[in-house]
């Protein structure tokens, strides 16, 4: 808000128009910029407020927080290059495989291929032994019709013809009954190697669980590490902020002051806008 538009609202104010909410809303944004103005500020310059006995508190518990940080940055770099080898270390192991699993996983897949194949030979016969079904139901219907009718000879001929699908349907429920037999035959066996490959990848889990342990602690140290710097990062930028409003309030009463802010001056005058702005906005919102 610029002194015109003030004086403005102050007139329109004594006609009654009161715009409170919208003067807070505009104070509380320009508040908002101007803290971030501080920040970047403070940011820029606390290098050079060392001499600026006002801000020694700040300027050396920065420069204490910088030391931390990029010790707790190199602690860091550690854990995460622990974590990576363990996570590799940990990878070999669980893929690595023992001659033993490597005889035990080719078996394996030789007796699937096999119970496969068995899979399609019990679904052939099962599908002959329905259509020979089908057709001895049809033949044992046209008996019935024909012993109705007396046609002797063509009984003979569906009886003889019923026989044979008959004997041919004990054939194949025999072959189902042994393909089915080899089938729980070679499930048994491909669950009894897989017992035994279990048992080879709960070796391999427990010769890993020393690089488990590296990764859980190396998470846990990286966490720590984190969080130690987003704590740092926040007192930082506390910091910063009260090194920019000091350096902007006295940029043009302390030489020291005008010294650490060379270069930013068109910025200060901005900051200094902003704080009249949300002065001026507080007085129309009545507060």
């Amino acid at each position: 808000m610029t002194t015109t538009r003030y004086v403005f609202a102050r007139i329109v104010q004594a006609f009654g128009v009161n715009r409170r909410q919208r003067r807070m809303a505009e104070a509380a944004s320009e508040m908002h910029l101007l803290r971030e103005a501080e920040q970047v500020l403070g940011q820029s310059v606390w290098e050079q407020v060392e001499e600026v006995e006002e801000l020694g508190v700040e300027y050396w518990n920065l420069r204490k927080l910088i030391k931390e940080r990029g010790e707790i940055r190199e602690r860091l770099s550690e854990s995460e290059s622990i974590l990576a080898d363990a996570h590799e270390h940990r990878s070999n192991l669980l893929g690595a495989k023992s001659e033993p699993q490597q005889e035990l996983e080719e078996h394996r897949i030789e007796l699937l291929s096999g119970l496969e194949k068995l899979a399609k030979e019990r679904d052939s016969v099962i599908q002959q032994a329905r259509e020979i079904r089908r057709i001895y139901d049809g033949l044992k219907m046209k008996l019935e019709v024909m012993q109705r009718e007396g046609t002797s000879e063509a009984i003979e001929k569906t009886r003889s013809r019923m026989l044979e699908l008959k004997n041919r349907f004990s054939e194949l429920k025999h072959d189902r009954d042994r393909v089915a037999t080899k089938i729980a035959e070679g499930d048994a066996e491909v669950d009894a190697i897989d017992t035994e490959l279990t048992e080879e990848r709960r070796k391999h889990r427990a010769e890993a669980s020393f690089a488990f342990q590296q990764i859980g602690q190396a998470n846990r140290d990286i966490s720590s590490h984190k969080a130690q710097l987003g704590l740092i990062d926040t007192q930082m930028r506390q910091l910063f902020s009260e090194i920019g409003r000091h350096v902007s309030r006295n940029a043009f009463i302390s030489d020291q002051c005008r010294s650490a802010a060379k270069g930013h001056i068109p910025m200060i005058d901005v900051m200094r806008a902003l704080r009249k702005s949300v002065l001026m906005n507080h007085r129309l919102a009545g507060m």
